[in-house]
This record gives structure tokens, sequence and C-alpha cells, in this order.
């Protein structure tokens, strides 16, 4: 795939508009994106960074009005990694602005330098607990979910649908284990058994022979990146899928595990805040745009990376392109004044947002590719459980 605004992935890229030289306050806005672009998780991050690429476009190569310099790392999934390449966007490349992290165990060893550095991080995915309570902080902004909101939906589902009892499956890290706890959050029947994972298992040949002797009739998953794909493929190929229903957040229902597993994906329903059918004006360009200039569906990861520059470039533009006013960018960016592809945003208090979640199930669509449609709306103006604990005004 050709980034006519990439060099290469661990590069800077500038953007049109941008002078040689030193910079000073207001001549530009230096974005540090930090994100996974290799290994299983390497898609997401690459579909993160397409979609805040599509913003940028779609702001005319600027973000407010200010060109931008586009420092783009991979962290491997790495939490070292991450830290290293964190150190040397603030310390070297004194980066106004981070986005981009995929994994909360990366997010989370690096956030608290981030805070303490009084810069701006923008979460394109993940969205941990330990941020949406007591610890939330005035430069922390989640564009996405709490990370517990998504497999909550699906409980919710799930319960209301009857199930005498569901297996249980996710990676062991913190957004693996938040999501088993959202999902238990509301689904109110019988746990056969809950298991954990190692991150980027790939066989997973003895927990499906578990969940065959549970006697589940259901099963939820949360087993990021390329961990969902080898899990739905291996279902199919035991014929367990036959006899257990079979539910997962968005992640692992969207359009780069349904390109990896193919069709023995149809009917599968997932929970998701967006979805590329969804009818409003800023959905429908941003799709079109998107496959044009990538020649792909767009999964949530790249509708959340839009949407975290489409609210970076309301924001700048909001404050005349004085991100110096720290404390005028950060009411700018609590404002939200952008156009979101999932409708109507507003962050709630702790900053993380409050929406509306979707069940979604794979079809084949009017072109004849599978992905995914919305059949129904589970919770609507939602609020994660832990912004009553977040004192900020």
């Amino acid at each position: 795939m050709k980034h006519s605004l990439l060099k290469a992935a661990l590069f800077s890229t500038m953007f049109a508009g941008l002078s040689g030289g030193a910079a000073h306050a207001a001549e530009q806005i230096k974005v540090g994106f930090l994100t996974t672009l290799s290994g299983p998780g390497g898609a997401l991050g690459a579909d993160i960074r397409d979609g805040f690429e599509l913003a940028v476009r779609h702001a005319g190569g600027k973000l407010g009005g200010l060109p931008i310099a586009l420092n783009i790392r991979d962290d491997q999934m790495s939490p070292d990694v991450g830290r290293q390449e964190t150190e040397r966007l603030l310390k070297r490349d004194k980066v106004d602005v981070m986005t981009g992290t995929v994994f909360s165990n990366v997010l989370l060893p690096v956030l608290p330098g981030i805070l303490a550095s009084d810069t701006v991080y923008l979460s394109a995915n993940t969205g941990p607990a330990d941020y949406a309570g007591a610890k939330c902080n005035k430069n922390f902004y989640v564009v996405s979910w709490q990370n517990e909101d998504l497999p909550a939906a699906m409980g919710k589902y799930v319960s209301e649908k009857g199930h005498k009892s569901v297996f249980l499956i996710g990676a062991n890290y913190p957004g693996g284990r938040e999501s088993l706890t959202g999902f238990k959050r509301y689904y109110k029947g019988k746990l056969a058994d809950e298991v954990y994972v190692k991150m980027g298992q790939l066989d997973f040949s003895a927990e499906l022979a578990q969940a065959r002797a549970s006697g589940a009739d259901a099963v939820f998953f949360f087993l990021p990146g390329g961990m969902g794909g080898a899990f739905l493929k291996q279902m199919a190929g035991t014929g367990l899928n036959k006899t257990m229903a079979v539910y997962t957040p968005g992640f692992s229902g969207d359009q780069d595990t349904i390109k990896a597993v193919g069709p023995s994906m149809t009917g599968l329903l997932n929970a998701s805040q967006w979805s590329s059918d969804l009818d409003n004006p800023a959905n429908q360009r941003f799709v079109a745009d998107f496959e044009k200039q990538y020649g792909r569906i767009p999964t949530m990861y790249a509708a959340q990376g839009y949407d975290a520059g489409m609210l970076l470039d309301g924001a700048v533009r909001d404050v005349k392109g004085k991100i110096e006013d720290k404390e005028a960018f950060r009411k700018a960016l609590r404002a939200a004044s952008f156009k979101s592809v999932r409708g109507a945003f507003k962050f709630n208090t702790n900053q993380y947002p409050i929406q509306s979640f979707y069940m979604r199930q794979v079809a084949v669509d009017a072109r004849g590719r599978l992905s995914n449609k919305i059949v129904g709306t589970i919770m609507q103006d939602y609020s994660d459980p832990f912004a009553a604990s977040c004192k900020m005004n």
C-alpha cells in the first residue's frame, strides 16, 4: 500500500505547508504518533494512522490552519520500545500532542511521563479504566471508548438472548482483562469458564477443546489483531461455531478480521460504536474517501484515527492556532467541535465519550463484499461506570 504522505513508518513525516528550519510556537503543530506497525497488531496501528492522515487531508493538509509535523514511530507492541520512543518524541522532538497507541500494555507505562510533561494525549483506541475514574487527567482525552464499553454492550445483548451459559476467553493484558470484566458487568447468566491466553498466541486448540467440554452454548472472546482471526478460523475448522453461538466486540468482527477469515464469518454479531453504514454526511465522506485512497473498507480503528484528527483540527481552529495557550487548547478539545463519523459526539467529565453502541452483523453488501451492517442499537448515550469517580469539572 502506498502512502503519499509517508516516507517510512519510522521516520518523521511533514505535511504540505511546512517550512525548513526550527519553528516558533504556533507556526506549526508537532504531533507524536506512537503506534503498532509491526507484528500481529501491526494492521491495527496502520489503520489508525491511515484514518488520521485522511483527516489531515480533509483538513487541507493542516490542522486548524496550522502546518503539521507528524512524527510516526513504531512501538512494536513493546512497552520498552514505547518508553524509548516516547522519550525521543517528548525531549528531542518536543511534540505538542501525542496519539496513535493501540494497546493498553504500551500506553499505561508511557502515559505518566506524557502527562507529567503537560503534553496532551488523544487516545484513538485504548481507554483504560485507570484514567477513567479517580486518575482522570486534564491532558488525557479518549476519542474511542472506555475498554469495558463494547464488551459491556455485548454482555447486555447476550444476556437478553437467554443463553444458558457462556465461555469467556481473552488476551491476558490490561485491555483483555477489562474487556471480560465489561462483559460480566451486564451479563446475568451462567459463566461456564473464564480463560486468559498470552498476547500474540495463535494456536487455540487447547482452549477450543476446553470450550467444547464446558457445555456452554455460547462463547465471547476478546483477542486483538491476528489473534481473533486465528481463533475464528480454528473455531470454523473444528465445527465448534456450528454448536456454539459466537460473540465478540467489534474489534474482532471488523474488516481486517473479515479479510483474514473469509465467508465463515458471515452472520457474526459484534458490538461497536461505529459502522461503515452509519448514515451521516461525515461518515459517508470518510468511508468513500478512505476506500478511494487506500483501496479497502475502513475499520473502526481507522474511524477512530480519523475522529482523533478531526477533533484536533477543530480544537486548533477554535484557539486560532494559539496552542501554546494550553488551558484554552484543552478547553477547545473538551468542546469537541467537529463532525464525528459516528454522529453526535461529546465528552463526559472524565474526557471519555458519551455515545451509543450498535449491534453489527457480518453480511454481503450491495457490491458483493463481506462487511458489517447495523442490525440494532444496544445502548444509547452510554456513560462508562468510572466517570462518577473523576473529579474534573
